[in-house]
């Protein structure tokens, strides 16, 4: 589906706008009809078995293989990006044995569903101003959204391989609107890692076999939330006091200091509760209390 050049440029710098009012921090048009390296990458990923017990990721990967493989009428990508840096060192939690470390992101409210009404309201835009169909994904579909932020141009995939950001460091949630509609592509981000080595130097379980390969069987953030049996024994004393997630790659990023200072966000503030609390506490729930304390 093609429209008019003046209307979509239009079109685009208004879905720009009613992205920042609806708390979206950046937002960036990606081709999804081009080659897609990233399929590739993932087959090679599973195939070395470092998707660990995450069998999802096998069962998908064909659907993963190209955003057109999930939707073949897709022709555009609107990619957009909130911010969720801390106002604190992440990592200073790590030094109160006492006290559990819980990754950034799962502090406060559920992202996923804060995102999703919000991408559902863009999406509803897109179409009221240019017509046709859209389809809207936070995390929750096979969908890899890192190579495509990359591709729009909100960051790169660091050594770490996550997204890295030249204004937000690395610490942005994702969203997309996938449409048949054919706009305009932002510039992709070139990788700017250089010769830094932090965020691989940082890690205490090793789990970088090279600068931009992950083998999550040794991630933290594999073994707290994903592995659904015991956690190894050689990776116990290395955990620390991590209890769920783990944000040392992300937080020692030195693009992290040209970032926001701080999330604006008031959804994305952490609950009291959750910022440090006593594991003394935590031992004591039962699994009804842990589930709703940690939903």
């Amino acid at each position: 589906m093609t429209t008019s050049t003046s209307d979509v440029s239009k079109a685009i710098a208004k879905i720009r706008a009613e992205a920042r009012a609806l708390g979206f921090d950046v937002c960036r048009f990606a081709d999804v009809t081009q080659p897609w390296p990233a399929g590739a990458r993932l087959a090679e990923y599973v195939d070395a078995g470092r998707h660990g017990e995450m069998g999802w990721m096998a069962e998908t990967a064909d659907r993963r293989a190209h955003p057109r493989a999930m939707w073949p009428g897709a022709r555009s990508a609107i990619v957009l990006g909130t911010n969720y840096g801390p106002d604190h060192d992440p990592l200073a939690v790590l030094g109160e044995p006492t006290k559990g470390a819980i990754s950034v992101y799962a502090q406060g409210d559920d992202y996923h569903q804060l995102i999703k009404g919000r991408l559902k309201t863009l999406a509803q835009k897109l179409q009221s101003k240019l017509g046709g169909q859209v389809k809207v994904f936070v995390d929750t579909a096979p969908l890899l959204e890192k190579p495509l932020a990359e591709r729009a141009g909100l960051g790169w995939q660091g050594k770490h391989t996550n997204l890295v950001s030249r204004g937000f460091g690395s610490w942005l949630f994702l969203g997309s609107v996938l449409t048949n509609l054919e706009l305009p592509a932002d510039d992709p981000e070139p990788e700017s890692c250089g010769t830094c080595r932090a965020c691989l130097d940082v890690c205490p379980t090793d789990a970088f076999p090279a600068p931009f390969q992950l083998d999550a069987r040794r991630c933290i953030s594999y073994l707290t939330i994903e592995l659904e049996g015991p956690i190894p024994r050689d990776f116990r004393e290395k955990l620390g006091n991590r209890i769920y997630g783990c944000d040392d790659c992300l937080a020692v990023c030195p693009w992290n200091k040209f970032a926001a200072a701080a999330h604006r966000h008031r959804d994305f503030v952490p609950r009291a509760d959750l910022a440090a609390p006593a594991l003394a506490e935590l031992l004591a729930l039962d699994d009804v209390g842990f589930r709703q304390k940690l939903r």
